[in-house]
């Protein structure tokens, strides 16, 4: 199972994306130029890098005359909405209530008149080429999203480190995904969605992003990957912002899973059926429990039988999980020793999905995320 779930799916993907190259030839499609877009930021709180951002979006290139930039800014008690206020040719929305997100785009999209909507968070910066290399894709008729490349700016501490070998690792993976049927879910820090494919989600949805790219399979379309659309963002500023992130995440993946359940029909949606379960669901429930009960099987095994086979299984668990609390304590101190970082940040991860699911399960998670500092 946890083989499974981080290497031997990959290498299955890879093995199926190869041996469909060999069998079918990718049909080419009529370039589509350029088609008008809306680009929509949410931000909250963000008077420190919102000039920064718009900049970015300023200079991105695609004629200006087919990129609308809209920001929304609601429940912001900074100066965020004036700042943005003085720029020409940037839609504005804001309103003092702050619902979340999901609303919050929700809102954005109502002031949408193109074909197509890209996503991007404040505090994320654009590659100039991204839309570019976006819309090209909605040549082919039976793409409904693109989701662009998440990057993680260097960072000396493990935390950042260790989120951007993930992210690397994951990308990867959304590649591959994507060459053979579908990326499973996008990363609201970039992606894009053909607008008459958006859905309004409930105002406590967790993870819109994801649900929202989840959403456009059930309509017959698929989400096309593109690593050459990226959104570079600074790592947590610390462990315990890192710590509540994740748990954040695992919670609203616990959440994404029932509203999202049409695609576990096997039937009728096997190759996304069979992606999202290898992807993401193992990886959200049954690794994490796993990665236990091989624990406590070892012992147990090599305390009743004496077998040198479960003393080395047993003797390699104990190796990684005494690496990941010794890169634990590390992080603590903003310190690190770069060979921890791997099974520090693998275990950090399973230990926030059991948060995650209490937290879920408790409903203690509030869709309002409350912002940390990022690092520069």
């Amino acid at each position: 199972m946890i083989f499974y779930t981080y290497a031997g799916y990959p290498l299955l993907v890879f093995s199926l994306v190869k041996l469909k190259n060999m069998l079918k030839k990718e049909r080419i499609y009529p370039p589509v130029g350029f088609l008008p877009v809306t680009l929509i930021v949410a931000a909250f709180n963000e008077e420190k890098s919102i000039k920064s951002k718009i900049s970015n979006c300023l200079k991105l290139d695609y004629p200006p005359g087919l990129l609308k930039l809209v920001f929304v800014t609601d429940g912001s008690t900074d100066n965020t909405p004036s700042i943005i206020s003085e720029y020409q040719g940037i839609t504005l929305l804001h309103q003092p209530a702050r619902k979340g997100k999901p609303d919050a785009i929700s809102r954005a999209l109502s002031q949408a008149n193109t074909p197509i909507a890209i996503f991007s968070d404040a505090n994320t910066f654009m590659n100039s080429d991204s839309v570019k290399s976006i819309v090209r894709h909605y040549a082919d008729p039976s793409v409904g999203a693109v989701a662009g490349e998440k990057r993680i700016m260097k960072s000396a501490d493990s935390v950042g480190q260790g989120e951007g070998l993930y992210w690397r690792y994951e990308s990867l993976l959304k590649k591959l995904d994507s060459d053979l049927k579908t990326t499973v879910g996008a990363a609201g820090e970039l992606f894009s969605i053909r607008t008459e494919l958006f859905t309004p989600l409930p105002e406590d949805t967790l993870l819109e992003d994801f649900v929202q790219s989840m959403l456009v399979c059930t309509k017959g379309y698929v989400v096309r990957y593109e690593p050459g659309a990226f959104a570079e963002e600074a790592a947590s500023p610390s462990l315990k912002d890192e710590l509540e992130r994740k748990i954040r995440i695992s919670a609203g993946a616990f959440q994404a899973i029932g509203r999202i359940k049409s695609l576990f029909n096997f039937f009728r949606y096997p190759m996304v059926c069979f992606q999202l379960v290898s992807h993401r669901i193992l990886r959200w429930t049954l690794c994490p429990l796993a990665l236990v009960v091989l624990l406590v099987c070892s012992v147990f095994l090599y305390f009743g039988s004496g077998s040198v086979f479960y003393e080395i299984i047993l003797f390699f668990q104990v190796i990684i999980y005494i690496s990941a609390i010794s890169g634990w304590q590390l992080a603590l101190k903003n310190k690190q020793i770069r060979v921890l970082n791997i099974p520090f940040y693998f275990v950090f991860m399973n230990f926030c999905v059991f948060a995650g699911f209490l937290r879920f399960i408790r409903k203690k998670q509030t869709v309002l995320w409350q912002r940390a500092e990022r690092q520069d």
